[in-house]
């Protein structure tokens, strides 16, 4: 009577399936069972621990904003962190590390960066004015 429970309460989860992810750069792939409404983002963190705890190279780091991930087949473009995993029906994957451009523009950054760095250029003129005011006392 309890096994027949726990199989009726697996069956109300959904439906699991075994997906492999490579990282790339990495020598082989990362196998793991996910639920097929699990989101993106959630994958990816799956996979960044795994990854971690597997002590594979090179090191990643933990940050799933840092990384998105491919259909392993060729033409279709990264996958939205809020879909989900099985709604693509494919079971391959391919992890790749964000370029630091896209980083920047997608979090809404590009434009504190670019008013930091004009700010910062009037920060380095008032140093070297400074300097060259500091007077050496003579002997």
């Amino acid at each position: 009577m309890l096994l027949y429970k726990q199989k009726k309460a697996q069956a109300a989860k959904g439906i699991r399936i075994l997906i492999s992810i490579t990282v790339l750069g990495s020598a082989g792939p990362i196998r793991f069972v996910v639920n097929e409404e699990e989101l993106v983002a959630a994958v990816i963190d799956t996979a960044l621990k795994s990854y971690a705890r597997e002590g594979r190279l090179p090191v990643l780091g933990s940050d799933l904003n840092d990384f998105v991930l491919y259909c392993s087949n060729a033409g279709s473009g990264a996958l939205s962190p809020w879909d989900t995993i099985g709604r693509h029906g494919m079971r391959n994957f391919l992890l790749c590390k964000k370029q630091q451009t896209e980083k920047t523009a997608e979090n809404g950054r590009l434009d504190n960066a670019i008013a930091r760095r004009g700010s910062g250029s009037g920060s380095w003129k008032a140093w070297i004015n400074k300097s060259l005011m500091f007077k050496i006392p003579s002997h």
